[in-house]
């Protein structure tokens, strides 16, 4: 029976160009759509950027613009990397869509209906230059936690929340002033209220995550649940739908989580789906979340809370795959100190594949770890060039070579292909993309052990039926490697099944059944050498 697989990529704020480390932490998700469509699973892969909240307003203010011209700038930015990276989105939105702000506004709704979502006064920030009450990253001040001066929404250096009390005394962003208390009418989610569900689900599941996320989780699970606020009072998001908040907006941890199911709805009324079958219990379904180690919290207790308090038997994340941090040259990526280039700008330097198969092979998966334009080369030019290139380039090229004419494959090769595909696999949904990489790989190295001793050059003249069986046995390990490699290098496996005149991808082993004629093929290397 074919599963039902939503993997929702984290959505990124529309505040600033995205950089090599977003996109280490976000191709886990392509990398299991494309795993769960060849396995013939039913995949629901959504994502959109993050157009609302304070990071938004901050920038307009700084460039004396709107927030809606701010977010539409990024998210059409968004949307162009993400399409040159070959990220496989069954659908990528904005949070400014009136679809999905309609939705969620039916969601808060449902949350306030079912007493998860209640009324508080209490002190606030309140900036008296400005006139104002101020949102949490508009607030700066040292982490009661670390010490170390954050934004109010979350420490970047030990990414600790504070909560409203340790706001107070905190700096405007905006002027300097310090913050003053002013009683404020608020809406809290009850949170709370959700502990033990939350706890018996992570217990049940955690044993999937990385290690990071299942600390993370503990920890917050661990201090207990707080109860938190749901609206701001900005005039940039989405509007509150309870008498008496229509001037106060939603939080935008409410409103891009909830983007994940709000996307899954769009898809299945356009395609004439039933969104019920990935986001309900019951339909054979999991659900994966993919992003860095700082949003790990909005996915594992957030989201599963809001799911909880619709009360309408909804199927909680089941996974999350919460990766290490990106650095370049051993430092943050910083674009105001010029440390490190955007993705954008990555994809005109290095190839596209090369550039998925390196944040793979050298990815943050379970620590911290570090982008070189050297690494980078060293891994185009050692693994992919003289590997995989050279064992596609000297089998389908060979001098004279007109036809891939049927032979006997290699009992021992044919034996690895019909292992490889489970132990790839089994690997890819243990979420290690690093070590499965590693095992395709082996592989290529295998196949270029035997084609040097079976030493073709020699059999071609020596005896014929053993250089048909040499290039045919050659032949299938790429064919098979154009599914094996489909999940991290996209591009290239459909030049690989171009020349081998192969159907679509498949996880599972095949064997070519018929003649290739290469000689009418114009069969290019799939790598071509860095400096």
């Amino acid at each position: 029976m074919n599963r039902n697989i939503v993997i929702g990529n984290a959505w990124p704020y529309a505040n600033s160009s995205l950089h090599l480390g977003h996109i280490a932490g976000l191709i886990s998700g392509d990398i299991l759509a494309r795993y769960y469509r060849l396995t013939g699973d039913n995949v629901m892969f959504v994502s959109g950027s993050d157009c609302h909240g304070t990071p938004i307003t901050e920038r307009a203010r700084k460039e004396k613009t709107s927030p809606q011209k701010i977010a539409e700038h990024y998210d059409e930015e968004f949307k162009e990397l993400f399409k040159k990276i070959n990220f496989s989105y069954d659908l990528y939105s904005h949070t400014y869509s009136e679809y999905h702000k309609e939705k969620v506004q039916q969601l808060f709704k449902k949350l306030y209906d079912n007493g998860y979502i209640y009324e508080k006064i209490e002190p606030q920030c309140f900036c008296e230059k400005c006139n104002k009450f101020l949102a949490d990253r508009e607030i700066v001040l040292n982490c009661p936690e670390c010490g170390e001066e954050t934004k109010g929404d979350q420490c970047d250096n030990c990414l600790h929340v504070p909560t409203q009390e340790e706001l107070i005394g905190g700096n405007c962003i905006v002027c300097g002033s310090k913050t003053i208390q002013k009683d404020n009418k608020i809406l809290y989610l009850k949170l709370s209220a959700f502990q033990k569900d939350i706890e018996d689900h992570t217990q049940k599941v955690n044993h999937e995550w990385r290690i990071n996320a299942k600390n993370e989780t503990e920890k917050y699970l661990k201090q207990g649940l707080l109860d938190r606020a749901v609206t701001r009072d900005i005039d940039w998001g989405v509007e509150i739908p309870i008498p008496g908040y229509e001037d106060k907006r939603m939080y935008v941890w409410i409103d891009a989580v909830l983007g994940y199911l709000t996307n899954t709805m769009k898809v299945c009324e356009e395609k004439g789906l039933n969104w019920e079958d990935f986001w309900k219990e019951g339909h054979n379904n999991k659900i994966y979340m993919c992003h860095g180690k700082d949003n790990i919290v909005f996915h594992s207790i957030i989201l599963n809370a809001l799911l909880l308090g619709q009360k309408e038997n909804y199927h909680l994340v089941d996974t999350i795959v919460s990766t290490e941090y990106l650095n370049y040259n051993d430092q943050k990526f910083s674009k105001s100190k010029k440390i490190g280039i955007t993705a954008l700008e990555a994809l005109e330097i290095y190839p596209i594949d090369s550039l998925r198969f390196h944040l793979v092979n050298n990815g943050p998966e379970k620590k911290d770890t570090n982008f070189t334009p050297e690494d980078f080369i060293a891994t185009h030019n050692s693994e992919l060039l003289n590997k995989f290139g050279n064992l596609v380039n000297r089998t389908l090229k060979f001098k004279g070579l007109e036809k891939i004419k049927i032979g006997t494959i290699n009992p021992e090769i044919k034996e690895l292909i019909e292992k490889i595909y489970e132990e790839v696999g089994n690997l890819i949904e243990r979420l290690e993309f690093r070590e499965a990489t590693n095992k395709i790989m082996n592989l290529v190295e295998t196949a270029n052990k035997y084609y040097d001793s079976q030493e073709p050059w020699k059999q071609i003249k020596e005896n014929e039926q053993e250089f048909v069986n040499t290039i045919f046995t050659c032949s299938n390990i790429i064919a098979n490697l154009s599914n094996l490699f489909e999940p991290i290098m996209p591009e290239t496996t459909q030049k690989i099944r171009n020349y081998l005149d192969l159907e679509k991808p498949i996880w599972k082993p095949i064997y070519l059944d018929k003649e290739i004629n290469v000689s009418d093929k114009n069969i290019e290397a799939l790598f071509e050498r860095i400096k």
